[in-house]
């Protein structure tokens, strides 16, 4: 495969990759959140079966105390406590009878739970000591449990998603093949292509260059221009499908070049497809300007601006060119481009209107040639009015 196509495939790959990537590795945390978060709760559920056993004795103990002190309350008038716990007593309407903990929020719902970093169980009594409906006990959790999830979630989850990068490498690269097999197989096409249409098109320009128009009838001779014309239009596409697939392998001949001899140069070519749309074409030199660069890339450059202005022109339109110190702009009275659309027109492919011929690979190639010479293209339009190209050094 040429570089150019190459080079280009292997942006697009990119991208691709990038893209897939983000929503993969998305995909990916997203994931790993789900099934982290599905392992916390379940060490979380085990640590706290683990300390029911242990609440209930205590619940049961304090149960007994309340008891007693629901006996005898004319002589203890003493709330039982403990250093193990801190506990709290609601009647059945859930009101707070006594409490030794500052939390207000009691899930009763629940029979043990974890807040914050403390544990709760929820106990009811067989009768209601003191109005005592629900026991809360409370103690500190132990942070050795969580320690230990969080580090075994680290540990497993980089594993986990660097295998799970890995393999979505390799997948996107097995799903890509397809594509770079199709584009390869486009691109030898291209090139047998373009390679069987110059042999006949030049035969067709050079039969045609010979033919005296002037000795012709007038019906005659627009035929021969028609002609003339449709050979150029397949010359040019040529030249762009070649530029395209042997960009890599065209050695540049720099040299100074005249810009105002290479515009009028290109006026003169682009003359038929001008007057077969009824054109006028005016060029304004205001500043004598010259580039050193390679003579058919600016050719290639400049025509594809003044074959885009004839393309999407109207019929009786207008084409003004202007030369100036450090730069040449285009001007045409043709569809325009969308707003939206203007930054997309250096897009391989890219077309600003569908109801007119084109591969939309002329500005591609402008882009191409301007990035290695180091110039800018600017685009200004309005819509079904106007569009100006400038190039500026």
């Amino acid at each position: 495969m040429s570089k150019g196509w190459d080079t280009n495939l292997l942006l697009s790959e990119k991208k691709t990759l990038r893209s897939f990537f983000l929503l993969y590795i998305l995909f990916t945390i997203t994931l790993l959140s789900i099934l982290g978060t599905i392992y916390y709760n379940f060490q979380k559920d085990l640590m706290l079966q683990k300390n029911r056993l242990e609440l209930s004795y205590l619940a049961n103990e304090q149960i007994l105390k309340l008891k007693s002190l629901h006996v005898n309350f004319s002589k203890l008038r003493t709330y039982p406590r403990s250093t193990k716990f801190k506990s709290a007593i609601y009647d059945s309407s859930k009101k707070e009878i006594f409490s030794t903990f500052t939390n207000k929020n009691i899930e009763f719902d629940e029979i043990i739970y974890m807040q914050n970093d403390k544990i709760y169980l929820i106990k009811e009594p067989e009768s209601y000591y003191l109005g005592t409906k629900y026991l809360v006990l409370e103690i500190q959790s132990n942070p050795k449990w969580l320690g230990a999830v969080y580090n075994t979630l680290l540990v497993y989850g980089i594993i986990i998603f660097l295998l799970m990068v890995v393999f979505g490498y390799f997948l996107l690269r097995l799903l890509l093949k397809p594509m770079r097999e199709a584009i390869e197989l486009l691109d030898r096409f291209i090139k047998d292509t373009t390679h069987e249409l110059n042999t006949p098109v030049n035969a067709i320009m050079a039969n045609i260059e010979m033919i005296d128009t002037s000795k012709l009838d007038e019906k005659l001779a627009k035929k021969i221009k028609r002609i003339d014309i449709g050979a150029r239009t397949v010359s040019n596409l040529y030249q762009d499908l070649t530029y395209l697939t042997l960009a890599h392998k065209i050695i540049s001949f720099n040299e100074n070049i005249e810009l105002k001899d290479l515009i009028e140069e290109r006026i003169e070519y682009f003359a038929l497809f001008c007057d077969s749309k009824k054109l006028t074409v005016s060029f304004t030199c205001r500043h004598k300007s010259s580039l050193h660069v390679d003579r058919k890339k600016l050719t290639k450059l400049v025509d594809n601006l003044f074959s885009n202005a004839i393309k999407y022109n109207k019929i009786k339109g207008s084409i003004k060119i202007t030369l100036g110190q450090n730069y040449f702009e285009i001007y045409d009275s043709g569809r325009g481009i969308k707003k939206e659309k203007v930054e997309e027109m250096f897009q391989r492919y890219a077309r600003a209107d569908e109801s007119v011929g084109g591969f939309g690979i002329g500005l591609s190639i402008v882009k191409m040639i301007a990035k290695e010479y180091s110039l800018h293209v600017e685009i200004n339009s309005q819509e079904k009015e106007w569009t100006k190209v400038r190039v500026s050094w």
